[in-house]
């Protein structure tokens, strides 16, 4: 299985865990994340992504390298159940990020800076 699919199973499992599809918040955590709204895992996504961090900080000093693979599985993981709730999936991610290869970082992010001024202006990006 390939890492496309694994995230798209996932998804679907996120999916079957909305409260509007049966969820449970008594017996899901996605299910409870979902019903107590975006802060709830907003804030799960910031702690994540700080445990990215910190696990790789340790990582630089001698640290198990492996953590920062479990902790991005987590920042993911709440990220997917964020891109759930908003209607979107791992495929509109991975669409993104082949759109972006062969485009320079820093044109790419050029690039967006140029349409949010637009946007600011009043015109369209």
């Amino acid at each position: 299985m390939n890492a496309q699919d694994s995230l798209a199973r996932l998804a679907a499992v996120i999916e079957s865990r909305k409260p509007q599809n049966g969820g449970d918040p008594q017996a899901s955590y996605v299910s409870r994340l979902l019903h107590k709204g975006p802060d709830a895992f907003l804030k799960k996504i910031g702690e994540e992504a700080t445990e990215v961090v910190m696990a790789a900080k340790d990582a630089d000093h001698g640290g198990d390298a492996q953590k920062i693979v479990c902790e991005v599985a987590d920042l993911w993981f709440h990220s997917m159940i964020a891109l759930a709730h908003y209607g979107l999936t791992p495929a509109d991610v991975i669409a993104e990020l082949d759109r972006r290869v062969g485009t320079s970082g820093i044109e790419e992010k050029a690039l967006r800076k140029v349409a949010t001024r637009e946007l600011d202006e009043g015109g369209q990006a």
